[in-house]
């Protein structure tokens, strides 16, 4: 099997059987963003858990991350790989992960994605050709990012 072929295999698997979708509580923050160019959706949701039991931080674990959307196969299967790859791990790691996955989407087809902190995420680096459908590559992750953000502001207050 072709890679392009394996690739598009795993966005069409998590488009059509997307994990962690539906919305859950409890949560620290919601972000809802819309790709004006094209209408996809995603509410998304994020629980953190402070390491150190205290105050949340870069070294707090995403305990879980849910969402909702609807738009294309490529928006709704981004989201669905980014749950599988930030669950588990600290917001740093989640962070680092997701400027991978940006500097991925902006190389333009010419990125050389690593395969060890992007796991199944390498499966869009054929997205990065089309200008058009980097944002909805990377509609999940803007919400990811701006709920995580939210989840800090309002630990501060």
């Amino acid at each position: 099997m072709q890679l392009d072929a394996m690739y598009q295999e795993i966005i069409l698997d998590h488009y059509r059987n997307p994990h962690h979708k539906g919305l859950r509580d409890p949560h620290n923050a919601e972000a809802h963003h819309i790709n004006p160019t094209c209408g996809d959706e995603v509410t998304l949701r994020v629980a953190l858990t402070p390491a150190d039991g205290a105050a949340l931080d870069d070294h707090a674990v995403v305990s879980d991350v849910s969402y909702e959307g609807m738009g294309c196969s490529i928006s709704q299967a981004s989201t669905s790989v980014l749950t599988d790859l930030l669950i588990g791990r600290t917001v740093a790691e989640g962070m680092a992960t997701l400027e991978a996955f940006t500097e991925l989407m902006q190389s333009r087809g010419q990125g050389e994605p690593d395969e060890d902190v992007l796991e199944d995420a390498v499966a869009f680096a054929g997205v990065s050709k089309y200008p058009a459908r980097v944002k909805c590559a990377l509609l999940g992750w803007m919400a990811w990012k701006d709920a995580v953000s939210q989840s800090f502001e309002k630990e501060s207050v």
